[in-house]
């Protein structure tokens, strides 16, 4: 019994001196604890808030499109005789761009022409024949009433009238049918003159391809040239789902290319698509380009740039002062009074390039002052060191960046 309760005395003593080691090693560790990010200054950079103008703005890539564009092409075959046109040419109205081989056109003209003299002789002899039945029936018809004609010559008189009448009606639908089948080959006939036939735009265009060659035997409806209509061009870029909002019909474009790096060109929005492609997540927008110095051509690899927003007198901060923090996105507003740094949230609008709009709040109070750098470190309340060098507080230019706002090439 003395050996147990030694040993219970002795395991009572260890166990006291353990557990006050574990206190005391405890204490130590969240002393330490307590000495962390808030206990330890963080160097940091600071930038002032300032306000000034700021603008929303798009610049999207894209290709130049003639307003129309049509190929023309024969309505009949035969052989490309005459083209009257080349690439680049101007073209009127209804002109005669190119001339079949027409001489079995022609030879259909004369064959119909001929076979509606032949009906209309014809024609001209049934009416002749039904005057002579006509008198002969009413000779009969006056005979028949003062009894000397019997009722069988006054019926077969009116037989034979009738059956002329027939005849005439006969012949002149023949004429007729002739007469159609005449306008028919010479139409034909005209399709040996190619035209350039359009109703709407402006009366003159120009050449933009030449398919085919003199000598060429052409097939109904084989294309020989195209024609298109470059005043006004077509714009056509394509805008991402972030910015599809922005756009509307009627909003101003600028217009530049590489063929003209000095020189930019106004447009107009005038077409924009009511979806959105589900490969790309882009929609196809136009933009009407006067063009009337006839300087842009189609196919011309362009930029396009968009004013969606401009807001004057706005707050601005540089875009690395924003953080998140605890799921809320805000800045810290460095206290040089007491070398503290305080978490705002905040409301953000345009982003442009390296500059952030602050919509809410709309005043930081005397603190004028973001961290830019070292902001990572931070908690509501941290202790910062400032460098030496403190930048001045003053109004900003207006902002015009457009590096964030580009979207692909046209397709």
């Amino acid at each position: 019994m003395k050996k147990l309760l030694s040993g219970l005395i002795i395991l009572s003593i260890i166990a006291i001196v353990g557990w006050q080691a574990y206190k005391r090693i405890t204490a130590t560790a969240g002393t330490g604890l307590g000495r962390g990010r808030s206990a330890v200054a963080v160097a940091v950079e600071i930038q002032p808030i300032r306000r000034g103008m700021i603008k929303d703005i798009g610049i999207f890539t894209g290709s130049l499109f003639p307003k129309s564009q049509f190929v023309v092409a024969p309505k009949a075959a035969g052989w490309l005789k005459i083209l009257l046109v080349n690439v680049g040419d101007t073209v009127q109205q209804n002109q005669v761009i190119a001339i079949l081989e027409d001489e079995e056109y022609r030879q259909q003209v004369e064959q119909a022409k001929a076979e509606l003299q032949v009906t209309k002789a014809n024609a001209e002899n049934y009416t002749s024949d039904l005057e002579l039945a006509r008198r002969e029936f009413e000779r009969a018809k006056a005979l028949r009433e003062k009894q000397i004609a019997s009722a069988s010559e006054l019926e077969e008189a009116e037989a034979a009238y009738n059956a002329h009448q027939t005849q005439l009606k006969v012949s002149l639908a023949q004429v007729s049918q002739k007469e159609t089948a005449l306008k028919a080959a010479e139409l034909r006939l005209s399709y040996t003159r190619v035209q350039a036939f359009w109703e709407h735009g402006d009366e003159a265009r120009v050449v933009g391809e030449r398919f085919v060659d003199e000598g060429t035997l052409l097939q109904a409806n084989q294309p020989i040239v195209s024609v298109l209509e470059n005043k006004p061009l077509t714009a056509v870029v394509y805008v991402v789902e972030r910015d599809y909002p922005k756009v509307s019909v009627g909003q101003s474009a600028n217009i530049t290319t590489d063929a003209y790096p000095d020189k930019a060109f106004t447009g107009s929005i005038v077409r924009i698509a009511p979806l959105l492609k589900e490969s790309s997540r882009q929609a196809r927008v136009e933009i009407e380009i006067p063009n009337s110095e006839e300087l842009l051509r189609p196919g011309m690899f362009i930029r396009a740039r968009i004013d969606f927003a401009s807001h004057d007198n706005a707050t601005l901060i540089p875009l690395a002062a924003l953080v998140r923090r605890n799921d809320r996105q805000g800045v810290f507003i460095a206290d040089r009074d007491n070398l503290k740094a305080r978490f705002v949230p905040v409301t953000v609008g345009i982003i442009s390039g390296e500059s952030v709009e602050i919509r809410e709040p709309s005043d930081f109070g005397e603190s004028g002052f973001v961290v830019t750098m070292g902001n990572h470190l931070l908690e509501d309340g941290s202790d910062i060191t400032l460098p030496e060098n403190i930048p001045p507080k003053e109004n900003s230019k207006p902002v015009i960046s457009n590096d964030d706002k580009k979207s692909g090439d046209s397709k």
